[in-house]
């Protein structure tokens, strides 16, 4: 498994940042100026393009040969992403340095290619970058973030072996709780809401001032709300998967797909939408995979209808089983609880029963036959149906074993 690790670069002020500065801003210029060919002859293919622009960006903008096939490769990928608009670049936009113009000297300094030479430039790492620096593979991306220079370096972590697991862990992803599993431990979002509503009306004080000290202020406390959502998210993740280790389970998710795309519209009213807007769930959702991964324990993706409102008792499916945002109370057998935990309980049944079923349904969630264009009718009526008779024997199994006890 491939990850990125953030390394602090300490150059000298008046030598190597400036040298690495001019390299970075004269990088993106070209790829603008790449970026604008590209367009106008609708070229996406690497080795074209390298012929239309090659002399021509190195004679305009001094960049070495490795420099200007790095510009070129990244305009192609930008361009390929979505080729009806031209790709533009910040002049702080990331450097892709590869062996040819980057080499360590030992692990405590780097050899970087500039505008103007080599730039040997000193390395400060941590206790976490220290255990894993030993494993760095390929490139490397330059970044520039509020004045300091970091070097983001590719390692390569080795993966263990997903076993065979008995259980799954359900985990229902939510703004007012965050993440709630099938044993009944909630992570409470209270922090994130409370920072959330504290930045915005920082941001929208300073922004009314019309100010160059608001503006100075709103440049300091740029990117502080992210950041410690992203460490949140984090400290989630990590328990979740350690929790799930240790009980020797697997986890099970729902497959959110689409659930910011209504943001702008009128589905959320006018107070709501920045607060759905700043919903991280799928990081949370991406740093619980790549954690898993880690740990060797098994990840499933879930269909996520109806998690909230299935009875666990007696599988009654109704929107009336949930009175409140908080509460479910089911209408056919009276059955009580939190609405979150309710839904964590639901998908670790889905998890366990329908696992196959699942992985297959997330590779070909359109139910195409491959090789057949094709549309088979009877598919999803076959997977509903299946997936209720599932849940059932699940849950009869689950009665006969606590009447047994």
């Amino acid at each position: 498994m491939k990850l990125a690790l953030p390394l602090k670069l300490a150059p000298t002020p008046q030598q190597q940042h400036a040298a690495l500065t001019l390299t970075m801003q004269r990088f993106n210029a070209a790829c603008d100026a790449i970026a604008e060919t590209a367009f106008r002859e609708r070229c996406a293919n690497k080795v074209a393009l390298q012929k239309l622009v090659y002399y021509d960006i190195r004679q305009r903008f001094g960049l070495s040969a490795q420099l200007t096939i790095r510009a070129i490769s990244k305009v192609v990928e930008a361009y390929k992403r979505d080729r009806d608009i031209q790709p533009r670049f910040r002049p702080d936009g990331a450097v892709p340095y590869d062996q040819r113009i980057m080499s360590w000297k030992g692990l405590e300094r780097v050899s970087l290619l500039a505008l103007g030479g080599r730039e040997i430039v000193p390395v400060r790492f941590g206790e976490y970058q220290a255990a894993r620096i030993d494993r760095r593979r390929g490139q490397a991306d330059l970044v520039l973030r509020k004045g300091v220079f970091y070097l983001f370096v590719t390692i390569d972590v080795p993966e263990p072996p997903e076993g065979e697991v008995p259980d799954y862990l359900g985990v229902d992803l939510g703004i007012v709780n965050l993440a709630v599993d099938s044993d009944n431990v909630i992570y409470s979002g209270e922090i994130v809401e409370k920072n959330r509503r504290v930045h915005e009306h920082r941001r929208r004080n300073l922004q009314r001032k019309q100010t160059r000290s608001g503006r100075r202020k709103l440049r300091r406390i740029s990117g502080q709300q992210k950041r410690f959502q992203q460490n949140i998210n984090h400290i989630i993740s990590k328990a979740l998967v350690r929790h799930a280790k240790d009980t020797h389970r697997g986890i099970g998710l729902e497959d959110l797909q689409g659930m910011g795309q209504n943001i702008d519209g009128k589905r959320f009213r006018k107070r709501q939408r920045s607060r759905h807007a700043n919903w991280s769930f799928a990081q949370l959702r991406r740093f619980i995979q790549y954690k898993a991964r880690l740990a060797g324990v098994p990840v499933v993706l879930v269909d996520p209808r109806n998690t909230s409102r299935t009875c666990p008792a007696c599988e009654c499916v109704d929107k009336a089983n949930r009175p409140s945002q908080a509460q479910f109370l089911c209408i056919s057998c009276g059955f009580a609880g939190l609405a979150d935990a309710v839904a964590a309980r639901n998908i670790r049944a889905r998890a366990v029963v329908m696992q196959p079923m699942v992985r297959a349904a997330r590779h070909d969630p359109a139910g195409v036959v491959p090789g057949s264009r094709k549309r088979p009718r009877d598919k999803p009526l076959t997977l509903v149906m299946g997936f209720m008779t599932g849940v059932s024997q699940f849950w009869r199994r689950e009665r006969w074993l606590r009447s047994g006890m």
